[in-house]
C-alpha cells in the first residue's frame, strides 16, 4: 500500500505543472453542482437551501484562481445584490440568506462574518491586480475599510483584534475568537494598508500560537479581561471544522515568511496525529489533546498544504482522489478545491500574501 502512495506522489509532482495550467474540473464540477445561474453558492444539506457570505467569498476566490472573469462577475453580482443591499461599498454582507418560507427567499440572519468578509475583500483586491480592472480594487479597498470600521475591536490586554461578526462577539469583559478567520497570509497581505492591519498581524500570531497547547487549534476560543485565553473551561475548547482551516492556511503560507516554521511547530500536534493515525481526527479537546472519530475526506485535503512528511502527504492525496466530495458536501468540496487545488500547484501566496495562480500563458486572460 506504501508504494501505491508513493507511486500517486511521484505521478501528481510530474503532473501538477501540466494539469494546472488551463482547465480546471474540480472547479467546473463544483459550478455545476452548488452554483446558480446567477451565482449563487447553495449548500444543499440544509433543508433551506442556504448560501453564506462564506460560501461566495470561497467561490470568487477559486474563480479568481481559475482565471474565470465570468464566474466572477455573476458571484460579486449576486453577493452585492442579495447580501449587501445592491453595495459592498456600503454595506457589510450579511451571512446568511436563504428559503424564509414556502413562497419567499431573503436574509435570515443580517449579522456579518468576518472571515468570508476578508476573502471578499482580498479576492477583489487581487482580481484588480490579476485583471487589470480598477473596479475591483476600488470595491475591495472600500470593504476592506468597512471591515476595519465595524469588525475590529480593541481588546483590552492583547490589543486590536478581529472580531467574528460585528454583533455578538464582545462585551465589556469578554470577547469570542475564531482563530480560522484571519489566515496568516491574507493578515499579511492587508499589512500594506497600515492600521489596524498591520497590529491585526501580530496580535492574530499571538491568537494562533497561545491557543494550542497540544498542537491543536480551537475552533473557537474566549480571552477574558484581566485573565487571558480561557482554555481551560467547564466545557471542553476542540478542534474541528471550523480549526481544520487553520492547519492548511498555515500549510500555505510562504516558506520565507519566517512565521510559517513558527506556526507548524506550535501545530505539529495535528500533523503527529495524522501521520501516526492516517487520517486526520475529526474532533480533538484542545486542552488535554483527547481525539474523537476520523475526518470526512475535507479534512485530508486540509492536510495536503500543511503535512511536511511526504509520505503522510501522499496517503491524504490519495484519499482525496478515491473519495473525492459529491455533490451533496460542500464544506468537504471546498476543503478539497482549497487543499487539492494548491497540491496541484494551480496557486500559490507570496511571502507579502499576494496570489500567484498558475494561468499560463495559453490561458491568459482576454480582458
Amino acid at each position: 500500500m506504501k508504494a501505491r502512495w508513493l507511486v500517486m506522489a511521484v505521478l501528481m509532482m510530474l503532473a501538477a505543472p501540466l494539469r494546472a495550467a488551463c482547465t480546471w474540473p474540480a472547479w467546473e464540477q463544483f459550478k455545476t453542482d452548488y452554483v446558480s445561474e446567477d451565482g449563487r453558492v447553495i449548500d444543499p444539506a440544509d433543508a433551506r437551501q442556504i448560501t453564506t457570505s462564506e460560501g461566495q467569498s470561497y467561490a470568487l476566490f477559486f474563480a479568481l484562481v481559475a482565471n474565470d472573469r465570468a464566474a466572477f462577475d455573476k458571484l460579486l453580482g449576486w453577493t452585492q445584490d442579495n447580501l449587501a443591499q445592491g453595495s459592498l461599498k456600503e454595506h457589510l454582507p450579511a451571512w446568511l440568506w436563504g428559503r424564509k418560507d414556502e413562497n419567499s427567499w431573503a436574509v435570515l440572519d443580517t449579522n456579518s462574518a468576518s472571515d468570508g468578509d476578508l476573502w471578499i475583500a482580498y479576492s477583489l483586491l487581487e482580481a484588480g491586480r490579476l485583471w487589470k480592472h480598477q473596479d475591483y480594487t476600488t470595491l475591495g479597498s472600500a470593504l476592506l475599510a468597512r471591515i476595519a470600521r465595524e469588525e475590529v475591536v480593541k481588546v483590552p490586554g492583547l490589543g486590536l483584534m478581529l472580531l467574528p461578526g460585528k454583533v455578538g462577539f464582545a462585551d465589556k469583559t469578554d470577547w469570542r475568537f475564531n482563530p480560522s478567520y484571519l489566515p496568516p497570509q491574507l493578515a499579511m497581505y492587508f499589512t500594506r494598508f497600515g492600521l489596524p492591519w498591520t497590529t491585526l498581524r501580530e496580535t492574530n500570531l499571538r491568537l494562533l500560537r497561545e491557543t494550542a497547547p497540544k498542537g491543536f487549534s480551537p475552533d473557537w476560543v474566549s480571552w477574558k479581561k484581566d485573565k487571558g485565553w480561557q482554555l481551560k473551561i467547564d466545557k471542553p475548547l476542540i478542534s474541528s471544522y471550523d480549526a481544520i482551516r487553520v492547519y492548511m492556511w498555515v500549510g500555505m503560507m510562504h516558506d520565507k515568511d519566517p512565521q510559517k516554521a513558527r506556526l507548524l511547530a506550535r501545530l505539529k500536534g495535528m500533523a503527529s496525529r495524522t501521520q501516526q493515525h492516517g487520517l486526520p481526527p475529526e474532533k480533538v479537546n484542545v486542552v488535554s489533546g483527547a481525539v474523537q472519530g476520523d475526518g470526512p475526506v475535507g479534512f485530508s485535503a486540509a492536510m495536503l498544504p500543511f503535512l511536511q512528511d511526504r509520505d503522510a502527504q501522499a496517503q491524504q492525496r490519495l484519499r482525496v482522489v478515491d473519495n473525492f466530495p459529491a455533490k451533496d458536501a460542500y464544506y468537504n468540496y471546498v476543503l478539497a478545491l482549497f487543499g487539492q487545488g494548491w497540491d496541484q500547484y494551480r496557486y500559490r501566496f507570496t511571502a507579502r500574501g499576494e496570489l500567484q495562480p498558475q494561468w499560463g500563458q495559453q490561458c491568459a486572460s482576454s480582458h
